[in-house]
């Protein structure tokens, strides 16, 4: 057996880590919504739960031949699992800042029987019991030896599209395993994908410009965020064959910053070819920092420190919680205070912080902000959002609350505007669900992302290339009274299949179901052709003339803009 690492170890008698109070929004990249409870009992890192009765064993015929070595997996209700597969080395360290290293070979079976830490980051706070109860988040362990990836399949012959999800919370936190939602035994088991999820470098650890320290070799640190899933590709193109996947068939997709992660990848040309369908969820197209920008940081950070300019030793010495700290106070010091409302997409100067930047070598323009990039002319797109992206279930706004709230943004007519078009799109909902549409406060805005979804896909339609499919998700979850709307992820419970695993959420009803079963195989159906559609479903491409966009929802259907009358008002 392969010596086991500090974070491959079970996790028997860690304590388990405090949360803070306060709500928590990544500005630099749309940030997925958090939540707190005890980090080792958690159903998000148990053995997945689905609808049908299945077994969990540990046969030899659970062993696949990767590159490096053999891993030995485990079998569940008939999909093979494989879960913290390294793909690159530790990088603490003298690694800390470097692009990923190839991990040592082993010669025995590689135990891939348990998630892999997270990224070290701040641990995620909610606002309210309510949501903590919806989200159902696990937090997991932190380390960083965290260039892992899990992999779910049904087969370890033939040759299936291969489905790669890249998590949310911005730049700055989240895991491959944050949410129940993200399991992909579901997808394996019902709808013939090879399923893949990634680890990879956050916050300061994956974005810190430290080239002015060290010099010539951290060259790319800025950016060691972003060429960490461009390795976790390559790994997949070099060993999912194994796995019964085919790496000609490779989509890649992301929710919030994990969106944002998708179209940036999408303007690397590093990343070319390493995938051929990619599907935006609630985020993307990033307003990203020059370099130069980004080295204000650096600079800020040697000085608050009291370290000599290139003082690399005591950098990659230092424990990252404080490292954290010190970070995020020099974030604070370098960015000019906010206005208005901050979202990643926002026009005007990009703030600095943790988030890929403009190096002119691995990131060269804002794809999909400023432009749709020719690498990836012909990769077709999936893009979308949820009905509800500002739910925050501690907020019980009045309708004058909520219009006073509007109007210290957008001013009175809008305000004004705004709630009368809201509730005229849609009577049936409480004031309380539509101002989770757009509340007023700083943070995520179902409108704005709309907008946001709206640019993206115009920008990919003038490249007349692949194609842009667009889709809007409304189911309104039926738990605490049915007030939560389709809030920020919610449409993860769907496209993965997993309405049990997240019955939290979705009730697991029968509609959950039904809807699931249809919008999971639109995914696969785009993996594997890059394009959505299915028998009694026909999706068509969105144009920036009539934004055709799909509905999901118990009536799933074909909209022409959905509340764009709405969306219109805050871009006037």
């Amino acid at each position: 057996m392969p010596e086991l690492q500090p974070d491959d170890r079970p996790l028997m008698n860690r304590a388990q880590l405090n949360r803070r109070e306060a709500l928590l929004f990544s500005a630099a990249a749309g940030a997925s919504l958090a939540m707190g409870r005890p980090a080792l009992a958690s159903d998000s890192v148990k053995t997945a739960a689905h609808q049908e009765p299945g077994y969990c064993s540990t046969p030899r015929t659970a062993v696949a031949s990767a590159q490096l070595g053999k891993v030995r997996g485990f079998l569940d209700g008939g999909v093979y699992t494989f879960k913290g597969i390294p793909y690159g080395q530790d990088t603490g360290g003298e690694n800390r800042w470097l692009p990923a290293k190839p991990p040592t070979p082993w010669n025995d079976e590689y135990p891939a029987l348990i998630y892999g830490a997270n990224c070290p980051q701040n641990l995620h706070p909610w606002t309210a019991i309510e949501q903590t109860f919806l989200q159902d988040w696990d937090d997991g362990y932190q380390n960083e030896n965290m260039l892992k990836l899990n992999v779910w399949t049904p087969s370890l012959s033939g040759k299936r599209a291969v489905m790669v999800y890249f998590h949310g919370g911005g730049y700055s936190f989240g895991s491959s395993y944050e949410l129940p939602s993200q399991d992909g035994a579901q997808m394996a088991r019902h709808h013939d994908i090879v399923s893949v999820t990634v680890n990879h470098r956050l916050n300061i650890l994956g974005f810190f410009d430290a080239s002015e320290i060290g010099g010539s070799a951290y060259e790319d640190s800025a950016n060691v965020g972003m060429t960490d899933l461009v390795t976790s590709l390559r790994w997949v193109q070099e060993n999912i064959a194994s796995f019964g996947g085919d790496p000609d068939k490779v989509m890649i997709y992301g929710q919030s910053g994990g969106g944002s992660k998708v179209t940036t990848l999408m303007g690397m040309p590093s990343a070319a070819g390493l995938f051929h369908r990619a599907s935006v969820q609630s985020g993307g197209g990033g307003n990203i920092p020059t370099k130069e920008q980004q080295r204000e940081v650096a600079r800020q950070l040697m000085k608050d420190l009291g370290l000599q300019a290139n003082d690399m030793s005591s950098l990659q010495k230092m424990e990252w919680p404080a490292l954290m700290a010190a970070g995020n106070a020099a974030v604070a010091k370098v960015n000019p205070p906010m206005r208005g409302m901050l979202e990643p997409f926002s026009p005007g100067p990009p703030r600095v912080g943790w988030s890929p930047c403009l190096d002119g070598k691995v990131i060269n323009l804002r794809s999909f902000f400023d432009v749709a990039p020719d690498v990836s002319k012909s990769v077709p797109m999936l893009l979308g959002s949820v009905s509800e992206e500002g739910n925050q279930m501690s907020s019980h706004p009045t309708e004058d609350q909520w219009h006073a709230n509007l109007a210290k943004i957008y001013g009175d007519d809008k305000a004004t505007a705004v709630i009368a078009g809201s509730k005229k799109e849609c009577p049936q909902k409480a004031i309380r669900t539509l101002s989770y549409m757009c509340s007023g406060s700083f943070g995520l805005n179902s409108l704005s992302m709309r907008n946001n979804i709206v640019k993206m896909a115009k920008l990919k339609h003038e490249q007349y290339g692949a194609p842009a499919y667009a889709y809007y998700f409304t189911w309104q979850s039926p738990m605490l009274d049915g007030v939560a709307g389709a809030w920020h992820t919610a449409e993860l419970q769907f496209c993965f299949d997993n309405t049990k695993r997240c019955e939290q959420g979705t009730g697991n009803t029968a509609d959950s179901q039904a809807l699931a079963a249809k919008m999971a195989s639109a995914w696969a159906s785009f993996a594997r052709t890059g394009d959505p559609s299915q028998p009694g479903i026909p999706w068509t491409p969105t144009d920036p003339e009539t934004n055709k966009t799909m509905v999901w929802d118990n009536h799933i259907r074909i909209v022409n803009d959905p509340e764009g009358e709405v969306r219109k008002i805050i871009l006037s």
